[in-house]
């Protein structure tokens, strides 16, 4: 119960045997046994529904306006009792932008997960900026509508990117085919069946298709450690009292940067030159002349009492030091034996 055909460029409105003019009617040209039933000129019968489409419908009504090719495929749904028009046509590749042009103004670090994507934009110099933003997604239910959940939280995600002025995504390139055997995981089923779940390539396929369309340049790196070292060195640090990163959040952070080409930690230790004295820290104490010099700790009779005890009952003065030491730079005090 379906009828396709493909599109043919330089032909009326695209295609010659299904086709759909600017109005959305639908006309279909009969073979040479069945041109007794047609209802139109040439051959062609007309049908009396019309069509619409109201996704990418301005983009569709460019190309039959320009006779460029669109293939068609009308199928018919059992469960709804409907016929259902469906047009497709191959795009021109896009022109894929240099490297340094597309992170000059920052990136989207993204880090996928089983229910939502953490997302946090970063500055051209790896610093997050803003508020992370978290898009879930609900991937129960059949293929449909897990399609229809991914589509969306794709399309959520670009929309996010453009409204912050970025111009590339950084993602994991995760590849989680070795992971759904029983033989690395063995008997832990539940783990086995969230990675079976996960749609890690068809995530990663339809991000890159949607991202073509929109200007936005993908870039996949080394998803190793990036939650651990995300959480180490930036989960506390970017915590207020009005915001309280997850670990999945710091990991997209992890992954900006690895995807700009920095380190994921903070700041790295300065040369040994800018350490301590030049180079290296400082073994040896300073003369004893020196003012403000480091000195050694002064004895315990030099210190100030602290008074007299709460009770009442305590009046002994502090004891002397016994180490010789401190009775040889005290004159009026005798070391203890």
């Amino acid at each position: 119960m379906f009828l396709s055909a493909d599109g043919e460029s330089g032909k009326r409105f695209g295609n010659e045997t299904i086709r759909i003019n600017d109005t959305g009617q639908v006309s279909i040209k009969l073979p040479a046994e069945l041109t007794h039933l047609a209802n139109a000129p040439h051959g062609r019968y007309v049908l009396e529904a019309a069509v619409s489409f109201t996704h990418r419908g301005a983009e569709w009504l460019d190309r039959i306006t320009a006779n460029r090719a669109v293939a068609y495929r009308l199928h018919h749904d059992v469960d709804r009792g409907r016929w259902y028009v469906t047009a497709s046509w191959q795009r021109t590749p896009a022109p894929t932008p240099p490297l340094e042009a597309a992170l000059a103004t920052g990136m989207v670090g993204v880090d996928m997960n089983d229910d939502h994507l953490a997302a946090w934009q970063l500055d051209p110099n790896g610093n997050p900026t803003g508020d992370p933003q978290r898009i879930f997604y609900d991937l129960s239910g059949n293929a449909t509508h897990r399609d229809a959940q991914i589509r969306h939280a794709l399309t959520r995600l670009l929309h996010f990117t453009k409204r912050c002025g970025a111009a590339a995504i950084g993602i994991e390139d995760l590849d989680l085919a070795d992971s759904k055997t029983r033989e690395k995981h063995g008997r832990n089923k539940r783990f086995r069946r969230l990675v079976s779940r996960f749609p890690t390539a068809k995530l990663r396929a339809r991000l890159v298709s949607m991202a073509a369309e929109q200007g936005v340049a993908i870039v996949a790196v080394d998803p190793a450690y990036t939650s651990r070292w995300g959480a180490q060195h930036w989960q506390k640090t970017l915590a207020t009292p009005c915001r309280k990163p997850s670990r999945h959040d710091a990991a997209g952070i992890a992954i900006g940067r690895r995807a700009l080409g920095y380190p994921i930690r903070r700041r790295t230790a300065p040369p040994p030159q800018h350490q301590s004295d030049t180079a290296g820290h400082r073994i040896a104490q300073t003369a004893p002349d020196s003012l403000r010099r480091e000195g050694n700790r002064p004895p315990a009779t030099d210190r100030a009492p602290r008074g007299p005890s709460p009770s009442g009952t305590r009046k002994r003065r502090p004891s002397a030091s016994n180490t010789v030491r401190d009775a040889r730079s005290d004159p009026g005090l005798t070391p203890a034996h």
